[in-house]
C-alpha cells in the first residue's frame, strides 16, 4: 500500500486484489495486463506509476475512471466501487475524475475556451455558469490571452494546458495523467510538471500519473509504484524508492537518474577476480545527512587509505540530499573490509562490484 505508516489518511483510491486479462489476437492464450494489484492512494497525494511499455500502466489508470473493468477485485474511488457501477453511475462518477492525455485530445473546431467548456456543456451547465468556471481556469493555466485560439494556433505546451484546464472544469477530486508530458520538449515538460504541483497544492487535488520516465517521477511524485509484467514489484515514498530500491527493475529506473547504473566504460574494465596491483570498485549510495558530508575525505583520514572517485553525482530528491558514487580503493582484504564497515556505519549502502587494474 502507498499509505504512509504514520497517518490514518483515508485512501481516495484503492485497488483490492485487482486482475485484468485480455484475450490474445489468435485467441490461443490470454494476456495478463494486471495481476493481483493492491494499491492505496491517500487524498491529496501525487502518485507516480512507472513501468516499461506493456507493464500495465495504461490499464491501471483506465480502471480508475471505469474505461476498463477488472476481471477480479475492486477499485474504489472516494468510497465508491466503480467496478460495480452501471453506465449511468459511471458517468456521474467521472465528473469527480479528471483526465489529461499524452496527445491532448482537443477538438480542432473549438477554441481553447470552448474545449475547456465542453464537459460543462455535456453536464448541462448554463452559459453564465460555464463562463464563471472557464475564465478562472484559463487564468490558472496561464492562457487567458489564448482564450479564442484554436488548437492549431497553440504550441504543444499550450495545448496540454488547455487539456489540464478542461480536466479541472468539473471540479474533480482526482486528476489522472496518461503520459501527459512525453510528447513535450524538456523545458515545456518542466513547466507542465510545475503547473501540476501548483494545482495539487492549491486545489488539494489527488493526482495519479503514469510514465516511463523516472525524471518525471523525481520532479512530480511524492509516492511511487513500480509496475512490471502487470504486477507492482515495489512501492513507497519517492525518496525511499530512489534511496533504497530493492527490486532490479526499480534499480534500473532509478540508476538512470541518480547515476547508480554502472557506466559502460567502467563495466568494460571490471573483473570478478583480483589480480596483483588491482583496486576494488565500490558503489556507495549516500543517504540523509551523509549525502552532503565529506564522508570520503573523513574515510581517507581515519583509515589512511587513498580513495579515487570514478563516477557519480550528488543531488536533492524529494527535499532530501542523495549521492551515488563509484569509487576505487585498496583491494587488500583486511583494508577493504574496514572501508566497507566505515562507509556502512552512516547507513549508506555499499556494493562491491569487482576489481579494476
Amino acid at each position: 500500500m502507498l499509505l504512509p505508516s504514520d497517518t490514518k489518511t483515508h485512501p481516495i483510491i484503492a485497488f483490492a486484489n485487482v486482475g485484468k486479462v485480455y484475450p490474445s489476437r489468435n485467441e490461443s492464450a490470454e494476456v495478463v495486463a494486471l495481476d493481483d494489484i493492491n494499491l492505496a492512494v491517500p487524498e491529496g497525494a501525487i502518485v507516480g506509476v512507472i513501468g516499461k511499455s506493456g507493464a500495465g500502466k495504461s490499464t491501471l489508470i483506465r480502471l480508475i475512471n471505469g474505461l476498463e473493468r477488472p476481471d477480479r477485485g475492486r477499485v474504489l474511488v472516494n468510497g465508491t466501487d466503480v467496478t460495480a457501477l452501471d453506465e449511468r453511475g459511471l458517468r456521474q462518477a467521472r465528473r469527480s475524475i479528471g483526465m489529461i492525455f499524452q496527445h491532448f485530445n482537443l477538438l480542432s473546431s473549438r477554441t481553447a475556451f470552448e474545449n475547456i467548456a465542453l464537459p460543462l456543456e455535456i453536464a448541462g451547465f448554463a452559459k453564465s455558469e460555464i463562463t464563471s468556471v472557464v475564465e478562472p481556469l484559463l487564468a490558472m493555466v496561464g492562457l487567458s490571452d489564448k482564450r479564442d485560439r484554436y488548437p492549431a494556433e497553440l504550441s504543444g505546451g499550450q495545448k496540454q494546458r488547455v487539456g489540464i484546464a478542461r480536466a479541472l472544469a468539473t471540479r474533480p477530486k482526482v486528476l489522472l495523467s496518461d503520459e501527459a508530458t512525453s510528447a513535450l520538449d524538456p523545458e515545456t515538460t518542466d513547466q507542465i510538471l510545475s503547473l501540476l504541483k501548483t494545482i495539487n497544492a492549491e486545489l488539494k487535488l489527488t493526482i495519479v500519473f503514469i510514465t516511463h520516465e523516472m525524471s518525471v517521477v523525481k520532479k512530480l511524485a511524492d509516492r511511487v509504484a513500480v509496475l512490471e509484467s502487470g504486477r507492482i514489484v515495489e512501492q513507497g515514498t519517492t525518496y525511499e524508492i530512489f534511496a533504497s530500491p530493492r527490486h532490479e527493475t526499480t534499480r534500473r529506473f532509478v540508476g538512470s537518474i541518480t547515476g547508480g547504473n554502472v557506466p559502460e566504460w567502467l563495466a568494460a574494465r571490471l573483473r570478478p577476480e583480483c589480480c596483483a596491483g588491482d583496486s576494488a570498485v565500490l558503489h556507495v549510495a549516500f543517504v540523509g545527512r551523509e549525502a552532503d558530508q565529506p564522508v570520503l575525505s573523513r574515510l581517507a583520514r581515519t583509515l589512511g587509505v587513498d580513495v579515487n572517485i570514478l563516477h557519480g553525482q550528488v543531488e536533492t530528491i524529494a527535499g532530501h540530499p542523495f549521492g551515488s558514487l563509484f569509487i576505487s580503493v585498496s583491494a587488500e582484504p583486511a583494508v577493504l573490509r574496514g572501508i566497507v564497515v566505515e562507509l556502512r556505519a552512516g547507513k549508506n549502502t555499499v556494493e562491491h562490484l569487482g576489481y579494476v587494474a
